[in-house]
């Protein structure tokens, strides 16, 4: 059996964050990733983030996954890494088991922070397994990570932030977006965004989803149809794309399943992406040591994602021991900007979701 202080599950933006916050509150800790490199998903991400100075804003998702990383080594003697590990089972002792290096590893934290992030959302139609059909995910993982166009000519499903970004960028790869659709009845992600789309001559058609896929092989055409107020399709309204590549971005679904393993109360909010995690205002779940940041708490942007990992990592140090000496300053600067996060209409979603699985902190 391996002890440690705090267990970190997920080596993406909230885990990191979470590595370094603790770390610097004199915390022993094991940050574990199934991946081979750490980051997640801001290794793909080439965009400009927004936010404020504090969330890195104006810089792109790879070059803040390499500022983490250096903030990560400044507290090299206080943090384990473990990458191209896979965590098999959180059960309710604590204890977690890791496969790493093929060996069948035991591991009991004094607390263990969640920050698994979550999985792409599917969309149900004809032919959806055809290739040539990705989550936007995968999209950004060829021409972001490995430098690979996904085909020619793509049919964009989801107009969300996600589904805005990644048109961009596969425009700038050389590829073509004959349309983006988006069932909703109007665009979900920011407007700065389907502009810039729309100035560059693709049409956003709301109110659409995908009748079926066409191919043998792999995928020739696309056929879109309008949904009426019920969303229920209309006979008739069908347009058909020749397309090569369809990429779905229909949302994220939170990963909770070693939550729920681990006996964690979780409770479906629709705002939130699905099944989340009850917790504290520490992020703190209903098992005494067991610690959610990030989108396995409820899907936000990334800059929400990593203050999210700070607070949990700084309130899972204190709580068994590692008070950081300016806790209170730190835990009251984080709360602040994930309220300026979350502010306006754009975070009404998220701060409506929030109010229905935050609990008293106990």
């Amino acid at each position: 059996m391996k002890y440690v202080d705090i267990a970190i599950i997920g080596g993406g933006p909230a885990g990191l964050c979470a590595a370094i916050s603790a770390a610097s509150s004199g915390a022993k800790v094991l940050l574990i990733d199934r991946n081979k490199n750490l980051g997640g998903q801001l290794i793909k991400q080439t965009h400009m983030f927004f936010g404020s100075e504090k969330q890195y804003a104006s810089k792109r998702g790879v070059e803040i996954s390499k500022i983490l990383l250096n903030d990560l080594m400044t507290y090299k003697s206080n943090i384990e890494i473990m990458t191209d590990a896979t965590v098999l089972g959180l059960y309710e002792d604590g204890v977690l088991t890791i496969d790493y290096n093929h060996n069948y590893i035991k591991v009991k934290p004094s607390a263990t922070i969640m920050a698994t992030g979550a999985s792409e959302k599917v969309l149900a139609f004809p032919n959806n397994d055809l290739p040539g059909i990705y989550g936007a995910g995968a999209v950004q993982t060829l021409m972001n990570v490995y430098g690979i166009k996904p085909g020619k000519k793509v049919l964009m499903v989801g107009a969300g932030n996600i589904g805005l970004i990644v048109s961009y960028q596969l425009m700038q790869a050389g590829v073509e977006v004959a349309a983006i659709i988006d069932a909703s009845s109007k665009i979900g992600g920011y407007l700065v965004h389907a502009s810039k789309i729309r100035r560059m001559g693709v049409p956003i058609l709301t109110g659409y989803t995908v009748k079926e896929a066409i191919g043998n092989d792999y995928l020739e055409k696309a056929v879109i149809w309008k949904l009426d107020h019920e969303w229920k399709p209309i006979e008739g309204t069908e347009i058909e794309f020749s397309v090569d590549v369809m990429c779905i971005s229909v949302g994220l679904t939170p990963l909770t399943e070693l939550i729920m393993q681990a006996g964690c109360k979780t409770k479906y909010i629709p705002e939130l992406g699905g099944l989340v995690p009850i917790r504290d205002e520490d992020y703190q779940t209903t098992k005494q040591g067991i610690y959610v940041a990030g989108d396995v708490s409820g899907v936000e942007e990334a800059s929400s994602a990593m203050v999210e990992g700070y607070l949990a990592g700084l309130c899972a140090s204190k709580n068994i021991g590692n008070k950081h000496e300016n806790y209170i300053e730190l835990k009251r600067d984080y709360i602040l900007q994930l309220d300026s996060l979350r502010s306006g209409t754009a975070g009404e979603k998220i701060r409506t979701g929030i109010s229905k699985v935050v609990r008293e902190v106990i």
